[in-house]
């Protein structure tokens, strides 16, 4: 090797040096740069919901107990926020929706917060985690909350998509080892995960006879495949049927295989629903109204139930003692 080729040889070889060297150098600036948490009092008029949060903050007792909590013992717990967007000075509440909402209640006007300086996906995955485990949220609420963190992992350049569009093939490899990561995340199962974010699909009526405990899970899925316009027919049974009909998991399959293998209607819908369902039995309505005068005011329902039916077990021993006095009277 010629003087010339040794010096091009050093050359690029300092140069792939230089070039390590400053990688090393911008990737330890970005990591001693970046914004760690910070603490904060901030106004309350300086904080704004997260945009389109699934969590509703309903004033229940649970609300209560911790609007009483707060006024005693003040926020124990920071919010957690983030610098809003196009808004100087304001501020984006990640989490502590419920303790902002008790500190409007109590007329408070400065909370402590945590905030971080971090982008609307990345705080959407934090929102999430930081109130899947509450044991009140309502299924509407966990089905957009499992909706909008896939969406923003996704975007985060993680594939999250639980649901692929019709006719699209992802690997089932993939797809489980994702579920099973939200699962463990939300505590929920890969299938329930799954279940839940299908009730995105279906229309707000339905939605809310989720909520309200009236249409079960399986149903409610097997109705999200349905189309709009089928799904506000079966709210249309619903209510001609003055909220006494629902369909159950058997009707529903049937209405979404007649709808995938051609047109259905109305009637077909209504027809369907209104076949006596195999585990539905006729019901004794009896008002409380009618029993009060017989029972203290204490009594709760089920206690009133116990003692009409040890009441009539009493009565029928009863009866069964007269007829056998009765059969020894004759014999004699």
């Amino acid at each position: 090797m010629n003087k010339e080729t040794k010096n091009t040889v050093t050359r690029t070889a300092k140069t792939n040096n230089n070039t390590e060297n400053n990688k090393s150098e911008i990737t330890e600036t970005k990591t001693t740069t970046a914004q760690k948490p910070k603490s904060l009092i901030i106004k309350l008029e300086d904080l704004i919901p997260f945009k389109d949060h699934p969590y509703k903050v309903i004033e229940n007792e649970s609300m209560i107990e911790l609007t009483e909590s707060i006024s005693i013992h003040g926020v124990l717990n920071p919010l957690l926020v983030r610098p809003a967007e196009n808004e100087e000075g304001k501020y984006e509440i990640i989490s502590g929706h419920r303790r902002f909402f008790a500190a409007q209640k109590l007329g408070m006007k400065k909370l402590p917060c945590t905030v971080h300086c971090i982008d609307r996906d990345a705080a959407t995955v934090i929102m999430v985690d930081s109130n899947c485990q509450r044991t009140e949220l309502l299924p509407s609420e966990k089905a957009k909350a499992y909706k909008m963190k896939m969406d923003a992992m996704s975007r985060q350049g993680k594939r999250t998509d639980l649901e692929q569009a019709e006719g699209t093939c992802a690997p089932v490899g993939h797809k489980s080892k994702t579920r099973d990561t939200i699962a463990a995340e939300s505590g929920e199962s890969r299938e329930q995960v799954r279940r839940y974010i299908r009730l995105n699909y279906l229309v707000p009526e339905l939605l809310q006879f989720v909520d309200e405990g009236k249409i079960g899970m399986r149903p409610a899925v097997e109705m999200s495949y349905l189309d709009e316009e089928v799904q506000r027919d079966i709210v249309d049974c619903i209510d001609e049927s003055r909220g006494e009909i629902f369909p159950s998991h058997a009707q529903t399959r049937r209405i979404r295989a007649q709808a995938e293998n051609g047109e259905i209607t109305y009637e077909d819908i209504s027809a369907i629903m209104n076949e006596p369902k195999p585990n539905q039995a006729e019901k004794i309505v009896i008002k409380r109204d009618n029993l009060t005068k017989y029972f203290p005011p204490s009594y709760t329902p089920d206690q009133i139930i116990k003692s009409i039916i040890n009441i009539l077990e009493i009565q029928k021993q009863q009866e069964q003692r007269r007829k056998e006095r009765m059969r020894d009277d004759g014999a004699r």
